[in-house]
């Protein structure tokens, strides 16, 4: 860690000031290690303009899922989270690549130093800066004399709410913390021990709870993306549950070494029931004031539907996401990432298999023969998509349109086919043509409203028990796209496993199926066998019917854990250079 934030200079460009998410800043405004005096502070806090590139500053360091360029932009090596999940498989298979040549391999460990390949590296993420930057702007924000005191109020909320999601992050790859109250200084004793898990959860949930009173309930306009108050609420849901879930909430330990920085210990229904107190406060608030629904769509039909979803996602300023994280404005900020599904992932055939049928009956893959099969599983004879929108939408399916208008590239003569890939490509965030892109800037969709009445009746099944109730929360989501409710459910464990379900169906590739398989211990999806298909087409150039394949997924594919797993995959190893800084960090365990 950097002691301090230290000045460059003050030279900055910035094109223009308005939404958070849209200035630009020069190399010499604010740098990561900067010298600080009062002169350079009261010329950074001399008006609001200029404060605000502090504020903006440390947004920018907020996390994002996907690769945006090299260093910190960057994870896996440019991959990506689902890549270790059942849902994807890389077979990129190069020395950079890390799911295969750290994870699937089962090389990396605490003496592993590059940086840039691993899902998650303590003390090499951005998540120090986002804290440094975000106390740097809380303890100067004073001297701005042209903003009023509920201003600066509602401004240090915001940098609350990027402290909180920043620890969150650390909460989930890590466990416990060290936790920074201030600023750093030069003379600062540098002892900051490592925080249990318990205090870790009371603090992120205490600063959520300090900035919510004076956070807007939206942000319109130019403030679009700045933290709000349903956000704030979102996040808060999301770490209680993700703490009370069994992995860290049990009287059993995960790991043979568990201890008091990597779970509570102990079983106690009271945190549930907390995560159940702030579900139905936030959507209480809803309730009396309105704004935040799901994206509906505009007929009843595919197309409709698809799209429906897309703007769930993808789309700015929507009733939907609850906390959206910006890169920039343009479209080019997804150019480094957008050539990688071509070259480097698929979705597996057991993700493809999840989706139900377009009228939301199972899609039952056990006995589904893809030799001779009785029913089209992508499209029928005249074209039309036989499943859930939210496949098409979520993977690149044989026959359908993919990234700049082509037919994807899923067949052996298809030009860029993969031969060593899974038969499908990511389909979300990629999209279907350039102009679907180009007519929309970028945002991370870190919290969706969706996830919050997922949330609600995973919590409501594990109090009561299945419900009405409870499966009208994910009914909303699946009806949203055209599927019939769930059937009856008369025990918790199948009702959890059809929440688990369409949470992988609903936020595919937003980094959601990794943290559920940590919280659920979900050891039997890390060693199950994954599958590929295989597609021919009854055309070389551009064919118009397929035959298929099932394939079992070897070679690159292959996962050392799904022989000889360890529950220590379950969290990140600590660095040995961090713990050897000698601060007060400690190893996780089994690393």
């Amino acid at each position: 860690m950097k002691k301090i934030l230290k000045l460059s200079g003050i030279m900055f460009a910035v094109s223009m000031v308005c939404s958070c998410s849209d200035i630009k800043f020069g190399d010499d405004f604010l740098g990561t290690a900067p010298e600080l005096n009062e002169t350079t502070l009261d010329t950074m806090f001399n008006s609001r303009f200029y404060s605000e590139q502090v504020l903006t500053k440390a947004y920018t360091y907020l996390p994002y899922g996907l690769p945006t360029g090299s260093g910190e932009a960057n994870k896996l090596g440019m991959n990506i989270l689902e890549s270790l999940t059942d849902l994807n498989s890389s077979y990129r298979d190069n020395a950079q690549d890390g799911p295969s040549k750290l994870y699937y391999n089962g090389v990396l460990s605490a003496n592993h130093t590059s940086r840039g390949n691993e899902a998650y590296r303590y003390g090499g993420e951005s998540d120090w800066k986002a804290i440094r930057y975000a106390w740097f702007y809380i303890e100067n924000i004073d001297r701005v004399p042209d903003m009023s005191a509920a201003e600066k109020a509602e401004r240090i909320a915001e940098a609350k709410m990027i402290l909180a999601i920043s620890y969150a992050e650390m909460l989930r790859n890590i466990g416990g913390f060290p936790f920074l109250d201030h600023a750093i200084q030069p003379n600062d004793e540098m002892k900051f021990p490592r925080l249990t898990f318990a205090e870790s959860v009371n603090r992120i949930c205490e600063l959520i709870d300090e900035a919510i009173p004076y956070l807007e309930w939206t942000q319109e306009g130019n403030n679009d993306g700045r933290m709000n108050k349903a956000g704030s609420y979102a996040l808060k849901l999301r770490v209680q549950l993700f703490a009370a879930s069994p992995m860290f909430n049990s009287d059993n330990k995960w790991h043979p070494n568990a201890d008091e920085y990597t779970c509570y210990g102990n079983y106690d229904k009271a945190r549930w029931e907390a995560a159940r107190n702030t579900a139905e406060t936030l959507l209480n608030e809803i309730k009396t004031k309105g704004h935040y629904e799901l994206i509906q769509p505009e007929s009843a039909d595919h197309r409709a539907r698809r799209l429906a979803f897309r703007k769930a996602y993808y789309q700015r300023g929507g009733t939907e996401v609850l906390i959206s994280i910006r890169k920039g404005a343009d479209a080019s900020i997804h150019n480094a990432f957008m050539a990688l599904p071509f070259l480097y992932w698929g979705p597996t055939l057991n993700y493809v298999d999840m989706f139900p049928w377009a009228d939301g009956t199972e899609f039952d893959s056990e006995h589904f023969d893809w030799e001779k099969p009785n029913r089209q599983p992508f499209f029928d004879a005249n074209g039309e998509p036989t499943r859930d929108p939210r496949l098409y939408e979520t993977c690149a399916v044989p026959g359908d349109i993919y990234h700049n208008g082509e037919l994807a590239p899923l067949w052996p003569e298809a030009p860029r086919y993969q031969g060593n890939g899974t038969g499908f490509r990511m389909m979300k965030f990629v999209l279907q043509q350039n102009d679907d892109r180009l007519s929309h800037r970028p945002q991370w969709p870190y919290i969706r409203l969706a996830e919050v009445y997922l949330m609600y009746a995973e919590i409501l099944n594990h109090l009561e028990g299945p419900s009405e109730k409870a499966a009208a929360y994910v009914n909303r989501v699946r009806n949203r796209v055209g599927l019939s409710n769930l059937p009856s459910i008369n025990d918790k464990a199948s009702f959890l496993e059809a929440i688990l379900k369409e949470r992988a169906l609903e936020f595919g590739y937003e980094e959601v199926r990794w943290f559920d398989l940590i919280r659920y211990m979900r050891q039997q999806d890390f060693q199950k066998d994954l599958y590929g298909l295989q597609s021919e087409g009854d055309n070389p150039i551009h064919p118009s019917s397929y035959t298929f394949k099932k394939i079992k997924l070897g070679g690159v594919h292959e996962r050392y854990w799904a022989t000889r797993w360890d529950s220590k995959w379950f969290l990140a190893p600590i660095p040995d250079q961090e713990i050897n800084k000698g601060y007060g960090m400690t190893q996780n365990p089994g690393w």
